[in-house]
């Protein structure tokens, strides 16, 4: 693992900077780990399953597919999209949707553990929709 020197006091600033030092997959790890922090303390009394769920639920993108997403989208509404970028596009797409369905799912099985609906469950937990762009 990439290793990155901060002090005992660090700014968000800084410490978002050094983040932004990372390689892809040190940086992938990170998001991971700091998902599973912000799952313990917004539900600090959860059990490891619903622990695991939240972490799922609020797992998003990958942070090269989001970016890849994003350059086919700017293009695609440029219009300058070519035929081979377009299918990538749709693949991306397809990606992005069974992630949801599945994050959609997650969050349904959450909501029964729990006995209550996946709006309420949301609006507890503080979770938001993905945004992806």
């Amino acid at each position: 693992m990439q290793k990155v020197e901060v002090s005992s006091q660090i700014s968000l600033s800084d410490l978002l900077n050094s983040v932004g030092q990372l390689n892809t997959k040190d940086l992938e790890q990170f998001i991971s780990q700091v998902l599973t922090m912000r799952a313990k303390r917004v539900a600090p009394n959860v059990s490891n399953q619903e622990a695991e769920m939240l972490e799922k639920i609020n797992r998003g993108l990958q942070l090269e597919t989001q970016q890849r997403y994003n350059v086919l989208v700017t293009k695609r509404l440029a219009e300058t999209l070519t035929s081979e970028e377009h299918q990538e596009l749709l693949t991306l797409i397809d990606t992005i949707e069974l992630a949801d369905a599945e994050r959609v799912q997650t969050l349904t099985k959450l909501a029964q553990l729990r006995n209550v609906s996946v709006t309420t469950l949301m609006k507890k937990l503080n979770i938001r929709p993905p945004v992806y762009g």
